[in-house]
């Protein structure tokens, strides 16, 4: 280890080039995020993990861990905060989740579920994006994407594939696909790929495959976003020593 620091009073063991949020998630503590996943490098988009050093705030999933620092997570403002940015990625997009196939095991809706979200309580804007269903295997729906560029990532870090791109700036962006053609069905992509899995909305799904499981089975019906992220992130470090 190469030294402590102070999460809300207790304190966090970190290895060297850990971040916030990685020993935070070691440590057993979770810390809300959307955008973030430990197979791929971090990207402070979603801001969802937001933590305040020295009374400024940070982003827990870039943040280098210091030594000694005190970093302050579990308060009303940065609650508050939290159910905000949710609450309008809610109506930024078209997720309607009783209707949605992604129900049950969406992050987006589990991060809801976990800060208590009731209600969006902005005005909804329900986007009319294009959609892309000219693939056999894989379904695109920009309605749900939340600009979390988790596709656009794992295509390429880990999926060797380039698949995607994000096209524009703030409300004007959207997810583009890296054809000629930009249809989904001129390029490699696959229902195994790791871009499609690591979608945390219903922007992208497999086809055939979204009504499966029955509610009461499925991913987070059986358990909460804190306990799959800590338990996943526990048997990647148990893994890799």
């Amino acid at each position: 280890m190469s030294g402590t620091f102070f999460l809300d009073d207790q304190e966090i063991p970190f290895r060297e080039g850990q971040t916030v949020l990685e020993a935070a998630l070691a440590a057993g503590r979770f810390i809300p995020h959307l955008c973030w996943r430990p197979e791929l490098e971090p990207h402070s988009s979603c801001r969802l993990c937001t933590v305040l050093i020295s009374g400024r705030p940070f982003s827990a999933c870039t943040q280098p861990a210091m030594k000694g620092q005190r970093v302050v997570c579990d308060t009303p403002q940065l609650k508050d905060l939290r159910k905000a940015v949710t609450q309008m990625l809610f109506v930024e997009g078209n997720h309607f989740c009783p209707a949605c196939e992604r129900s049950g095991s969406c992050r987006l809706q589990a991060a809801a579920y976990h800060l208590g979200m009731q209600d969006s309580h902005f005005p909804h804007q329900f986007p009319v994006r294009e959609r892309d269903s000219s693939h056999p295997e894989v379904n695109l729906d920009r309605d749900r994407c939340i600009r979390c560029e988790l596709c656009v990532r794992a295509s390429r870090q880990l999926d060797g594939k380039n698949v995607f791109g994000i096209h524009g700036r703030g409300v004007t962006s959207r997810l583009e696909v890296n054809a000629p053609s930009g249809l989904l069905r001129d390029t490699a992509i696959a229902a195994e790929d790791q871009a499609v899995a690591f979608c945390p909305t219903g922007a992208l799904t497999v086809k055939r495959r979204g009504f499966e499981l029955p509610i009461g089975e499925r991913r987070f019906d059986r358990s909460d976003l804190a306990t799959e992220v800590l338990e996943a992130f526990a048997a990647k470090e148990a893994r890799h020593g």
